[in-house]
């Protein structure tokens, strides 16, 4: 069963049916919706929640990966806002990632980003990777907004930045000079714990603004937030048609999990 988690402009998804209910994990509850999507039995969480009451800062990531391995999923796909660090990105655009700049690898309360945090604790191990997205499903979000007829770049660089602030033109700087294409204040962490817990887990973006200083004049707020909303429409439409591809995928977890004990 697919799992989809959603961010910012995307609190629910449209033409879903099914309910919702609270999943307990050892990091805090989490509401999870289960139900049909594109003819395909789907779980589905809101990063920010309903009437985006978690800022980035807010977002409990150990607590959503653990409560959809719970409930039953065997794969991920993520969907993001993003700010282009790269020109050529036209604004209103999607860009399906095959790598990460998430240096850190911290969680928003400055903690290890990992689902292993105690020592001893069973199945506590390395994460070993070339790539850290899922190629299936990376060509089933491809092919799901071309499908619908979206402009799809294959390939780019998600670069995970901490919120709630946007980041400066040195550091917007900084992550182009190293190779990122796009960056936002979310999947960083989602895109490692759905390694550690082998999920397979790719991620899509939707380019709504140029990043601090990549252009001359900074995108205005109103088309940031024009685009934001705008975003919902092109995602639900690639997932529409990418989910069932997705659900019928051969996956398999990315990479290796070194596991001790």
């Amino acid at each position: 069963m697919l799992a989809i988690i959603t961010g910012s402009g995307t609190y629910a998804l449209p033409g879903f049916a099914g309910e919702s209910r609270s999943v307990s994990t050892r990091w805090g509850d989490v509401l999870v919706s289960q139900g049909t999507f594109a003819g395909a039995d789907v779980l589905h969480v809101s990063r920010h929640e309903e009437g985006h009451q978690r800022l980035s800062n807010h977002v409990q990531h150990q607590a959503n990966i653990s409560a959809l391995k719970a409930a039953g999923a065997t794969g991920v796909l993520g969907v993001t806002v993003c700010g282009a660090c790269d020109r050529s990105v036209e604004l209103g655009t999607l860009v399906v990632f095959d790598d990460l700049h998430f240096l850190v690898n911290r969680l928003p309360d400055g903690s290890i980003c990992t689902l292993y945090d105690t020592p001893g604790e069973a199945g506590r191990g390395h994460w070993i990777f070339e790539s850290p997205f899922s190629a299936p499903l990376r060509q089933a979000l491809l092919t799901g907004a071309r499908q619908a007829g979206h402009e799809v770049r294959d390939g780019g660089c998600y670069g995970h930045v901490d919120g709630p602030r946007f980041n400066t033109k040195t550091e917007i700087r900084l992550l182009a000079q190293a190779g990122v294409t796009a960056v936002s204040q979310t999947a960083g962490p989602e895109t490692v714990l759905c390694g550690e817990a082998e999920l397979p887990y790719a991620l899509i973006g939707y380019a709504t603004d140029y990043a601090n200083g990549v252009t001359e004049e900074p995108t205005p707020v109103e088309t940031l937030m024009r685009l934001i909303g705008a975003s919902s429409e092109t995602f639900a439409t690639t997932l529409a048609a990418a989910v069932p591809v997705a659900s019928t995928a051969e996956l398999e977890p990315v990479g290796t999990f070194f596991r001790f004990g």
